[in-house]
Parts: structure tokens; sequence; C-alpha cells
């Protein structure tokens, strides 16, 4: 059984139970030919403690966390990598981007490295180019990540062409100091901590493998 379900039978069980309970207190008190004082009283407190199973169980319906709306992402899926890449970098992005698909609500993702797409994944957008706008330039500039939870109402989404157009929410991670890995969800605030953690982790094995192979190569060309 998923977890959901198992809370939802958890939240209706003070419901049950109340009304349970005051099915047999007055079952118990119709084939009671006579009623004693202390029999009176067991009865009272008893459709007391029934009253509050039952509200329990309401309150507890009506604060039961309710899932973001998903939608179907617009757009082809796909699996794009930049053509002149080392057999390991390709094997690495393949890697991290299985693993982003799966494991989160990742259902788009680009890397961008020293200003080139080397990867875009999932389902893409209509544009093959990223062109960094105010949002993806501060996070190359600072280093640091930005979590879109709402991307629809943000007003600077037009940035992000190069996702699909419906996109609900967006992560961009670093990637060292030379690029980002960028995601699109198909839910907003849909982003676990634990899955800006894993976000996190990733990028940073990404940008370990990227600059042992693109730096050096770069730098191996300019010396040649």
């Amino acid at each position: 059984m998923a977890s959901s379900d198992r809370n939802a039978v958890l939240r209706r069980l003070p419901l049950v139970a109340g009304a349970l309970g005051g099915v047999l207190l007055l079952v118990n008190r119709l084939l009671t030919p006579e009623i004693t004082d202390s029999q009176a009283r067991a009865d009272a407190l008893g459709v007391i403690l029934s009253a509050l199973l039952i509200l329990t169980g309401l309150l507890w319906q009506q604060v039961a966390p309710r899932s973001p709306d998903a939608v179907e992402l617009i757009g082809e899926e796909g699996f794009e990598l930049a053509p002149d890449l080392p057999q390991e970098v390709k094997n690495e992005l393949a890697w991290a981007s299985h693993l982003l698909l799966t494991n989160t609500v990742t259902r788009s993702l680009i890397v961008v490295y020293q200003g080139n797409v080397l990867l875009r994944r999932g389902i893409l957008g209509a544009n093959k180019e990223v062109k960094p706008g105010a949002i993806l330039q501060r996070v190359l500039d600072k280093h640091k990540p930005i979590y879109l939870v709402g991307l629809k109402t943000y007003p600077g989404k037009i940035e992000f062409d190069y996702l699909p157009e419906n996109t609900q929410g967006a992560i961009l991670q670093p990637i060292g100091d030379r690029g980002a890995l960028i995601l699109g969800a198909n839910a907003p605030r849909s982003y676990t901590l634990q899955d800006q953690n894993w976000v996190s982790g990733i990028a940073d094995k990404l940008a370990v493998t990227l600059s042992n192979y693109l730096v050096d190569k770069d730098r191996a060309s300019v010396g040649s």
C-alpha cells in the first residue's frame, strides 16, 4: 500500500471509531430494559467521547495535505547531447539526468557549461539555445541555486523559453563556477528539501567531471 493510502486510512480511523461507538451506545440503550444512574452517566460519557472522535476525524480530513496540481508539459520527449563531448562526460551526463528524471519531479532538464548547452533531456522546450536572462545570470555569477516554486505566476518567466512553455516550477543549480543545471517540473511547489539536496549533490559531482575533462581540454588546446 502506498504511503498516501496509509495516511488516508489513519485519518479516517477516528471518524469510524466515533461512529461505531455511537451506534453501539444506541443499541445498548435500546436493549436495556431499565437504565440505572451509573449507566446513564456512562452513556453520557460515551456519547461525548464518540462525538470527540468524530470531530477529530473531520478535522483531520480538513487539514490533510493536498498534492500540487500536475500538468502535462507541452513538448516532445527527447535526449540530446552535444556531439563533441568526451565519452566519459556523455556517460556522466546520461547517468545524472536519468537519476534526476526518475527520482525527482523533474520532467525537463538542461545542462549549460561554459556558455554551451551540453544536454537536453526529458520534455524539450521549443528553443534549443539557452541565453541567460537575469535569473540564470544571477546563478552563474553568485554560484547559488534559485528555486522558483510557481513559475507560471512569475513575471520573469519569459527568459525560460528553453523550457516547456507550461513548466510549473524550476530549479537553477550552479555547476561549480562555470555552468548551471536547469530543472523543470510539471507541478508547483513540488521539490522537497530532500530533492533540492539531491540536486545539489549531483551538480557537485558533475562539476568535478566537467572540470576534469572540459576545462583541462581547453587548457591543453590553448597550450598547444
